[in-house]
């Protein structure tokens, strides 16, 4: 199947219209625990059913995975769609306005398009592989810092749920050499801020140790198009299959890269 990108990017771009105004008009309302710390809002399955809805009638052809209830019927190994329908919900429970709606499309194992819409801070983030990134209509370019004690890096949540103690040594040990070695260290809650914000260069890395699609598909194909390198932790190309999701401007990924292979 050969898609259309610039067609199925205008299409990405109504659905997250539609899911940046349910957010942004209605309360989080009852709140269901996933697990440990874990929770959705009635806001996240509005938001996941109305773009299920839609993308469906649109894009028959296309499969379809959310965050909140999996794969839709039918969903296959074509191409998927794939949603975090409101990342950051702690940050959007707690009144934080780091949270939107991350939307991406990905093709055999790679994010190819995503747009990521941040409605409580009128931005919007688009990319379409092949086609550059924008923020806003405007092409938007990773960082050319190539000093490590010049950036500013944001690092994913830390670890909740069962083994998150010992799941959390590896992330406290990188926090740690983060902050002796760079300029700033930044944890704003939402794997799609951290990688928009790496995309814009507003931060000049992020670091998350962990992958889940709906977290990473739409901002990891727009750093990528801005610029960015997006790795594992090995320094192999990132995947909807890697471990973690590394993305920095090219001049510091190598050294960045060292600090998180370094001894917990």
């Amino acid at each position: 199947m050969t898609l259309d990108h610039p067609t199925l990017l205008t299409i990405a771009e109504r659905a997250v219209a539609l899911a940046a105004e349910i957010i942004t008009t209605r309360l989080p309302g009852t709140v269901t625990g996933k697990g440990d710390r874990d929770m959705a809002t009635e806001v996240d399955y509005a938001v996941e059913h109305a773009l299920r809805d839609l993308l469906g009638r649109e894009t028959p052809e296309i499969g379809f995975l959310g965050e909140e209830e999996g794969a839709a019927p039918g969903t296959g190994d074509g191409p998927m769609w794939v949603l975090d329908p409101v990342d950051g919900t702690v940050n959007f429970l707690h009144g934080v306005p780091l949270c939107g709606v991350s939307l991406g499309l990905v093709e055999g194992d790679r994010a190819v398009l995503g747009v990521i819409d941040l409605p409580f801070l009128g931005s919007r983030y688009t990319a379409a592989e092949g086609h550059g990134a924008r923020a806003d209509g405007r092409e938007i370019r990773a960082s050319d810092t190539g000093d490590l004690s010049a950036a500013v890096v944001a690092v994913g949540d830390y670890a909740v749920g069962d083994g998150a103690r010992a799941a959390n040594l590896p992330r406290l040990a990188l926090t740690r050499e983060l902050a002796a070695r760079t300029r700033r260290v930044r944890m704003f809650g939402s794997a799609a801020i951290d990688l928009a914000w790496t995309a814009q260069g507003r931060v000049d890395a992020c670091v998350m140790f962990g992958n889940k699609p709906w977290d990473t598909a739409a901002g990891v194909a727009i750093a990528r198009e801005a610029g960015a390198v997006v790795v594992d932790l090995d320094g192999s190309p990132h995947t909807m299959s890697s471990r973690a999701t590394v993305a920095a401007g090219p001049k510091i990924i190598s050294d960045l890269l060292e600090l998180v292979d370094a001894p917990v």
